[in-house]
């Protein structure tokens, strides 16, 4: 019981000095169920777990399932902070040992709680869904393909809703990708091919780290949808984008994904174009100056002027 005290003791200290993917108005109060989740992580947090069994009357140690491991830390930074477990979860859960039918039901969709509610109306779960269920990802593979196999419950940040850079922007959501498809396990939980190694696949970029760094998956393996702030709908391999120039060049499609969540500050700054880019990074082809291309067009234009007088000169001499 002192290991178990001493455990939330410090998760309590670590949420108090943790306060990124929170709210401004929640960063100075505890989450709203938080004493009452104590009950769930005193397990569901640990490795291992020990209980008073009533047949043997011994206090036994048990091995936790690793996919029923949480990090009360991520939990309680991620977007579902001030849910109760049993808010997702039935009631039953709440009595040890669970009754092992409780893990046959159903589990909530995004849309179960979120949909047609007013005060979330501004996500549009709805086209989500919609976009969602055009995807690969719904049309290949069956109805066990939730929005919990990307966003996992227990510890997604809305991250592009925040005060998050674009590197970390591009860092989270390429890790959700890699979870499964750069993980040969996760990935054959829908699909008994083995799956080859990203670099592998991605074999024709350049240079696939700095891609893979700098952008996100979805940049290139989405259609384009205005009215939704991440793409959902994953296009088949064969119709993801290959064309460089889509994104190197001063009307790049970043501007209307990846970059348009910083669309408020200035496009254009001392004769950049696409400034808000430099922000993170040069972005070859993206990132030309206005100055420096009419001056390079300047001296080309006086290069020629001077090859053609001198042109003239040489045949009026003769």
């Amino acid at each position: 019981m002192f290991s178990r005290s001493l455990l939330l003791t410090g998760l309590l200290l670590a949420l108090c000095c943790t306060t990124k993917g929170a709210t401004a108005g929640e960063k100075d109060k505890l989450p709203a169920k938080f004493e009452e989740n104590k009950h769930c992580f005193q397990c569901h947090s640990q490795q291992f777990y020990t209980f008073d069994n009533p047949v043997s009357e011994r206090k036994e140690r048990k091995a936790m399932n690793p996919n029923f491991v949480y990090n009360p830390q991520e939990f309680y930074k991620g977007v579902h902070r001030n849910f109760a477990c049993t808010d997702c979860h039935a009631p039953e859960y709440e009595t040890f040992p669970h009754n092992a039918e409780l893990r046959l039901e159903p589990k909530y969709a995004c849309i179960d709680c979120h949909g047609g509610d007013p005060e979330y109306e501004k996500y549009h779960f709805e086209a989500v869904e919609e976009d969602f269920n055009k995807s690969v990802h719904a049309t290949r593979h069956s109805e066990d393909f939730t929005c919990w196999m990307c966003h996992d419950p227990h510890s997604y940040r809305p991250m592009t809703h925040g005060n998050h850079t674009i590197t970390e922007i591009v860092t989270y959501h390429n890790n959700t990708c890699k979870r499964c498809h750069n993980n040969s396990y996760n990935f054959q939980r829908i699909s008994d091919s083995i799956k080859p190694a990203l670099e592998t696949i991605h074999s024709f970029l350049p240079n696939f780290e700095l891609h893979f760094s700098n952008v996100r998956c979805i940049e290139c393996h989405t259609s384009a949808q205005d009215t939704l702030w991440v793409h959902h709908n994953i296009l088949p391999k064969k119709e993801a984008r290959r064309n460089c120039i889509e994104c190197h060049s001063s009307n790049t499609i970043l501007l209307g994904s990846l970059y348009k969540y910083q669309n408020l500050e200035t496009r254009k700054s001392r004769g950049f174009v696409n400034s808000v880019i430099l922000n993170e990074a040069y972005l070859i082809g993206a990132n030309r100056n206005e100055y420096v291309n009419l001056l390079s067009f300047i001296i080309f234009g006086l290069t020629l002027t001077g090859i053609a007088i001198h042109i003239v000169l040489r045949i009026l001499k003769k």
